[in-house]
């Protein structure tokens, strides 16, 4: 027992000091591994003080100035899109629905596809329809009834000229719809065909009752070419309100009442009659999709092409001299009311003072 624990003691002071050994060794190691290190970074720090102390040369606009001008990018830009023009693919044609409101088609471009991409064709469901418009009903599809394009283009091609000889002889258009989303339409259709418009809701009684709802609301004579002759004030004042000589209704079932009015007064209405609609509504019925906006846009616009037409001949043939209208035949019919009157008045006061 006595030799193995001196045995094993001797071992511990051995291991001991071999730990020590290796110890001390990499101690060493590191701190020669440490100098190296610091002694590098010096030599990098004074080479970079070196370059930073010397002195860099300006740059000449002359030797570094870009010789490309306008001409040059040009032809590179041409070069560009001939290598890209290749790429991709091309729908010709293709249907641009903003067109329909931005620049309308003209009476003499109306086709069949045009209406058949407008939706012009879709009716109502066969169990919401009006015997009345049987003529104008094409066939049946998946219960809905579709409406014969011949007969919408045909009609739509005799509003258009009804539009436009109204306004060829100057006569006042007005423009109705009231759904939302035709309000853009209405109005492009009205400032090109020079017409009124009327995009809100209907007042009743404007026609029946106008000297009521509508007897302070401003007029003014104007020329044959549509410009506004000052001095006739007090001519119009008394005057009654004016009525339209056309009415143009998008939406007939939501203005029935004005339909009405029309009708009452003797004022030819055009209208876009649906499946579910009664066409004896209105003078000039267009067999058409009411509830298609595309549609509504695009007969809109093609009627609204129409009284422009009519405008710019009356305006030709008012250069040439020949004018439907004159303010002197206003001024002398006024004169003679104006006579008439006092006449009235001067007779009752000598039978008056006669009879006395």
């Amino acid at each position: 027992m006595i030799i193995r624990q001196a045995v094993i003691r001797q071992g511990r002071r051995i291991i001991c000091q071999r730990s020590l050994a290796t110890t001390t060794e990499n101690v060493e190691g590191l701190e020669s591994s440490l100098d190296s290190s610091l002694k590098e970074t010096h030599s990098i720090e004074a080479l970079l003080q070196n370059e930073s102390s010397s002195n860099v040369p300006n740059i000449s606009n002359t030797t570094h100035a870009t010789h490309s001008t306008d001409s040059d990018r040009n032809v590179v830009a041409a070069n560009a899109s001939s290598l890209t023009a290749k790429l991709g693919t091309t729908l010709t044609p293709h249907y641009e629905p903003h067109t329909l409101v931005n620049s309308p088609p003209s009476p003499a471009e109306i086709t069949l596809p045009l209406l058949l991409a407008s939706q012009s064709h879709l009716g109502h469901s066969t169990s919401l329809w009006n015997p009345m418009n049987s003529r104008y009903i094409f066939g049946i599809r998946s219960g809905i009834h579709i409406i014969s394009l011949d007969v919408t283009a045909a009609h739509l091609r005799r509003a258009c000229r009804v539009v436009s000889g109204v306004a060829e002889r100057g006569g006042l258009i007005l423009f109705v719809g009231t759904r939302k989303g035709q309000d853009r339409a209405v109005v492009n259709a009205a400032n090109m065909a020079g017409a009124c418009h009327l995009f809100d809701r209907w007042t009743p009684g404007s026609i029946t009752n106008g000297h009521q709802i509508l007897g302070r609301c401003p007029m003014r004579v104007v020329d044959e070419f549509d410009r506004p002759i000052p001095g006739y004030e007090s001519n119009l004042l008394e005057r009654p309100s004016l009525k339209p000589d056309l009415v143009v209704c998008l939406n007939p079932l939501e203005n029935w009442v004005m339909l009405h009015e029309c009708g009452l007064h003797g004022i030819p209405t055009v209208g876009v009659i649906d499946t579910d609609a009664n066409p004896t509504w209105v003078t000039y019925p267009i067999p058409a999709n009411d509830d298609s906006l595309r549609c509504v846009s695009l007969i809109a616009g093609v009627l609204g092409r129409a009284g422009q037409e009519g405008q710019s001949r009356r305006r030709a043939r008012a250069e040439n001299g020949d004018v439907t209208y004159h303010p002197e035949e206003f001024e002398v019919k006024t004169n003679k009311e104006n006579d008439v009157k006092t006449g009235g008045d001067e007779e009752a006061i000598h039978r008056a003072g006669g009879s006395g």
